[in-house]
């Protein structure tokens, strides 16, 4: 029943009307009623397609080696910086990612060295080096983008590379008998670089023994026969004939080859028996504790796939297989410079806002990317390669990100997942559930691992396009 009221006649007293309800509310039918309940929700359950496109390869004891031909080229890697205000100095222990200086040992030199270094700040189209003119300087770019440039057939000049953060030149003089620059470098952006002249350097060789043996080391390898890709020769002979003596060969090894072992990503599961006693109908509640958790621990595995120091793909691809964007965002451009440093390439992975940001620039040039169907998904490709999101590459603060292109299987010389599967207690491959007791709260713990691990069975099967400007440019 509803009570209502009414203002009655000027200076008269109010009107009360009565009204009966008819049925019955729907606030207290509720209470009659039988919920039906979703499973549990999480935002941070992503597609994951890196987890799903990489081939999975079974090791045994947790390990995993590598092996690969000799090589005497030895891999460049990024020099790292302190910066104090606007004064830049040199992370002495970084300088082994110079290759003549890879391996060297002795700290105190690497120290003296660092301090050398003279800070150079340059603008906007100032050219560091010229083609042709004398080596006497190491340049190491502590920040900004340069181009090198190069003379075409006809005497153009053409951008041949793109170099940023870490990248470092000039060590080209203890491998070029002419001792010239073979390329212009010339600054695409402001920034700074750290110069060390060749005389102050070789005042320092001459006072260390240590280090002019590493440099004479290092000298001897470039010296050695070998492909364009660093590798021993195998010497051959084709197009003789008669009886020709042919020459003898064998295939060389790395003496020390990688190997990678299975990393592993754990957390503990508690749940309350009282929980899971009572409260079971109509979902397990155990069950359901657990499958979140091992979505969460999947999405940690991506993370560490991409991110890890150790085996983490963005740290394990090689200074030869990355390139800078030429003018900020994603081009097709990029991405076909990209494409071009492997005979063959299966992916493309990118952050969400990556691969908008190339399709703003396909969308700029009237250009329409194909897709392709992915397990039921459409997915935009380039060149027929299909991209997929990759959320856990990291988006800088600046609004940088990566690309990262792959080739995968070790059929075909890729990158590879490992896990073991077979594990005790397992509850997916690669993954276990054990149950560690109830201690004396009644609460019931549960050990969840997840083991896992990547390999990138030579150089060229992963790329990566670096300092990806994913921002919407003004005008």
């Amino acid at each position: 029943m509803t009570v209502e009221t009414e203002p009655g006649p000027a200076g008269g007293a109010a009107l009360v009307q009565v009204r009966t309800q008819l049925s019955l509310s729907t606030v207290a039918a509720r209470n009659l009623a039988t919920t039906t309940k979703s499973e549990p929700q999480m935002q941070e359950i992503t597609s994951r397609w890196l987890l799903r496109m990489l081939p999975w390869v079974p090791v045994q004891a947790g390990t995993y080696r590598v092996n690969r031909r000799l090589s005497y080229a030895t891999g460049r890697g990024r020099v790292s910086f302190a910066k104090t205000g606007t004064s830049v100095s040199v992370i002495a222990p970084s300088l082994r990612e110079v290759p003549a200086l890879r391996g060297f040992e002795d700290d105190a030199v690497l120290e003296e060295l660092a301090r050398r270094f003279v800070q150079r700040d340059f603008a906007p189209g100032d050219v560091l080096v010229q083609e042709g003119s004398p080596i006497e300087e190491v340049f190491l770019l502590a920040h900004g983008k340069v181009d090198r440039l190069g003379t075409g057939k006809y005497g153009e000049q053409t951008v041949v590379g793109t170099l940023a953060d870490g990248d470092h030149i000039g060590d080209e003089a203890l491998t070029r008998e002419d001792g010239t620059w073979p390329y212009t470098v010339k600054a695409a952006t402001a920034g700074v670089a750290m110069a060390l002249s060749w005389p102050v350097f070789q005042e320092l060789v001459d006072r260390s023994d240590a280090l002019r043996e590493q440099l004479l080391g290092f000298a001897a390898d470039a010296a050695q026969a070998q492909n364009p890709h660093g590798e021993a020769n195998i010497d051959l002979s084709a197009g003789h004939e008669g009886e020709f003596e042919l020459p003898g060969a064998f295939v060389d090894y790395e003496l020390r080859p990688r190997e990678f072992e299975l990393s592993v990503a754990q957390t503990v599961l508690k749940v309350h028996t009282r929980v899971a006693d009572l409260y079971n109908q109509p979902m397990n509640q155990t069950e359901q504790q657990l499958r979140l958790t091992v979505q969460a621990l999947r999405e940690r595995q991506e993370h560490e796939l991409i991110n890890n120091p150790d085996f983490g793909l963005l740290s394990n691809t090689d200074f030869d297989q990355r390139i800078q964007t030429h003018s900020g965002p994603p081009t097709p451009d990029d991405l076909d410079e990209l494409l071009a440093m492997r005979r063959d390439t299966d992916y493309l992975f990118a952050p969400s806002r990556a691969i908008a940001a190339f399709g703003r620039e396909c969308n700029r040039r009237g250009i329409h990317p194909g897709t392709v169907d992915v397990a039921g998904k459409h997915r935009p490709t380039w060149r027929g390669v299909p991209i997929f999101p990759c959320d856990k590459i990291p988006v800088a603060d600046t609004g940088t990100t990566s690309f990262i292109a792959m080739r995968v299987g070790e059929d075909n010389q890729g990158v590879i997942g490992l896990n073991q599967i077979g594990i005790p207690d397992e509850y997916e491959p690669g993954l276990n559930v054990r149950f560690m007791g109830i201690d004396e709260k009644a609460i019931a713990s549960y050990l969840v691992s997840a083991y896992y691990s990547a390999a990138v069975l030579v150089p060229d099967a992963i790329g990566v396009l670096e300092n990806v400007e994913v921002g919407h440019a003004r005008g």
